[in-house]
């Protein structure tokens, strides 16, 4: 597979990135790291996981996620094929958004101990913090690649004023700068990152990685109304997609789908991949045979014309 240069950064990486989310949630540790092996053994090397995850299941204080990640890199003892970018920004120990410079110091600390690595690829401020100055965060950022325990920075959720902002703050400062974001974007959910936040981070030369690519499951073409809503965890969320324009969606990638025999999960992939600024599509699997799917969706190369008509339905 052709490497892609995340943004300005050191870091090239296959149209591809695995989502840690369901790492300590819906996988335990022995089903994590077949999910894992399978996926480096496709070739793919980035990892994507937070310090909160999964800190919304019940029970689960948050990192176990990177714990479980930190124990996988121990056991093959080949960390330097892989890039790991986690987060920071939600605190563990309450339900709020920190990236005060104090937070972020010992939040990077922990998320080391738990990863086993000495340096953190790629560090994301998670949400914003709109009680902290962008330049206070930067001046932590700088800290923490100036002493070699982080590669780059990146942010997530954040849209275009809030990345010019920031952006501005690290020009006008001489602080280092967001070098990649990663905000939610798939074939249903496109107003928040077309437009604005995409000509900014052409403009800017930003890498972009994007979440919920299969939009919770239901770009997977399965749910096709309420009947199917019992098939996952995820079924009852699938409610909102139910209407004339998913309906529109999936006819157009059931086409594709007859003109390539690629699955539902593969089109929208290499739709993603496709897509003006994206790097790389995230993506999570809880199965060996998931893995293998994600991965030929990171090979499949869609005609123009096929991007074309599933871009138009899903306007």
């Amino acid at each position: 597979m052709p490497l892609r240069r995340l943004g300005q950064t050191s870091i090239s990486i296959e149209p591809l990135v695995l989502g840690g989310n369901v790492f300590g949630w819906t996988l335990d540790e022995a089903q994590s790291f077949a999910v894992l092996d399978a996926y480096a053994g496709e070739g793919f090397t980035m990892i994507d996981t937070a310090d909160s995850y999964s800190k919304w299941v019940p029970g689960n204080p948050g990192g176990v996620s990177e714990t479980i990640i930190g124990n996988w890199l121990k056991s093959r003892g080949d960390r330097h094929k892989m890039a790991i970018a986690t987060k920071v920004g939600t605190r563990l120990d309450r339900d709020e958004k920190d990236l005060s410079a104090a937070y972020v110091e010992q939040a990077c600390e922990a998320s080391l101990r738990r990863l086993g690595v000495d340096h953190i690829d790629l560090y994301f401020a998670h949400w914003p913090d709109p009680e902290v100055t962008h330049e206070e965060t930067l001046r932590a950022f700088e800290k923490l690649i100036e002493s070699g325990k982080v590669g780059h920075i990146g942010c997530s959720n954040y849209d275009a004023p809030l990345l010019s902002a920031a952006l501005e703050v690290s020009a006008s400062e001489s602080l280092p700068r967001y070098q990649v974001l990663e905000n939610e974007y798939n074939l249903y959910s496109r107003e928040s990152f077309e437009s604005e936040v995409q000509e900014l981070v052409l403009a800017e030369k930003i890498g972009v990685i994007v979440y919920y690519g299969l939009a919770s499951g239901f770009l997977t073409g399965k749910y096709r109304s309420k009947a199917d809503f019992d098939k996952s965890q995820r079924g009852g969320a699938m409610g909102k997609y139910l209407n004339e324009k998913g309906f529109a969606i999936l006819a157009a990638m059931d086409k594709v789908a007859g003109e390539t025999g690629a699955s539902h999960a593969e089109i929208a992939l290499a739709w993603l991949a496709a897509q003006p600024g994206v790097t790389a599509p995230i993506a999570s699997a809880t199965s060996v045979e998931q893995v293998e799917s994600l991965a030929r969706g990171a090979r499949l190369e869609l005609t123009a014309d096929q991007i074309q008509a599933l871009s138009a339905a899903g306007r």
